[in-house]
């Protein structure tokens, strides 16, 4: 009767990695539990989820080195795998809400989220979100119902917003990765979509656009930005280590806001439970009732399914 926080399976929205063919799924070797899927699974993937009460998923796609090059051209292809995949799982789970990555890190060679500069030493912010716009309006004519650009360029939701209406988009919503900080969890992740491997190093330096992990009144003001732009969601990455900036961007907006449980807080839970350190059950329930106290209303998190399992009991 007292409990003032409680997690539900509609509080939780599920990360998924998509690839060609029909092949077993593939097991990603620092995300225990985590497969990238084909479309035929990750489909049955999204009916299991939404049965369990798991409202949304967020598809992030794998593509083959082969695929790649240093302007990321496939993320423009119309028949692109993510896309493909949307419309697979619109088809067989209409209700279920296709979150989609906004960015070009899948499908460049060298993992950036943009297009390099002639001096290889920054992202080009303005050519970027010339790309990022033409992205997105595939991406709303495929099905997807919410874009989250991830690359942290400036002014791209509003060139976003801009794009998708002129398109007669207009119920294609955004949500904005607002405050994504330049962190050293991300490493699983790259490897889940390759970008690790393509640039060589799982610590890649996205400090000139993704924010200084010291800045708090930073974040504030990138935030803002995005809700001035027309962001319907504000989003917080990684969580765990900035519970504080959910809090404070949770009382300066009355937008939704969600936050990325990321991959290296999902590794490192798994790695000490597997030394017996922690149990992995109590410790992840209660990350995630820390997110959600600190004052999300959305959580992105690898264990949205074992989750909404366990609390359907």
């Amino acid at each position: 009767m007292t409990e003032e926080t409680i997690l539900s399976p509609s509080d939780f929205i599920a990360p998924l990695f998509v690839v060609e063919g029909d092949d077993a799924p593939e097991p990603i070797s620092s995300m225990p539990g985590v497969f990238r899927l084909g479309i035929k699974d990750l489909v049955e993937e999204c009916r299991s989820l939404f049965a369990l009460g798991v409202p949304a998923v967020a598809l992030f796609p794998k593509l083959a080195d082969g695929l790649k090059d240093d302007r990321g051209t496939r993320a423009l292809d119309p028949d692109g795998l993510v896309l493909r995949a949307v419309k697979a799982v619109k088809e067989a789970v209409p209700q279920i809400v296709v979150m989609t990555d906004i960015a070009l890190d899948p499908y460049t060679t060298h993992g950036h989220d943009g297009v390099l500069t002639a001096g290889r030493d920054d992202v080009a912010n303005d050519e970027t979100v010339g790309i990022l716009t033409q992205m997105a309006v595939l991406h709303g004519r495929a099905g997807v119902d919410f874009v989250a650009p991830s690359d942290m360029m400036d002014g791209r939701v509003g060139a976003l917003r801009r794009a998708l209406d002129a398109q007669d988009l207009t119920r294609t919503a955004i949500m904005a990765y607002s405050v994504k900080f330049a962190s050293a969890y991300y490493g699983p992740f790259r490897d889940a979509v390759g970008s690790a491997k393509a640039a060589g190093t799982h610590s890649l330096d996205k400090r000139t656009y993704q924010i200084n992990p010291a800045n708090r009144r930073e974040a504030m003001i990138e935030a803002a930005l995005d809700e001035a732009e027309g962001a319907d969601v504000l989003m917080v990455k990684p969580a765990g280590a900035y519970l504080d900036i959910i809090r404070d961007l949770r009382e300066a907006t009355r937008r939704p806001l969600a936050a990325y449980q990321v991959s290296g807080e999902y590794a490192q839970l798994h790695a000490a439970a597997e030394r017996g350190w922690l149990d992995l059950v109590k410790t992840r329930r209660e990350s995630l009732l820390a997110i959600k106290r600190a004052g999300a209303d959305m959580i992105l998190t690898y264990f949205a399914k074992e989750m909404a399992a366990e609390l359907s009991l």
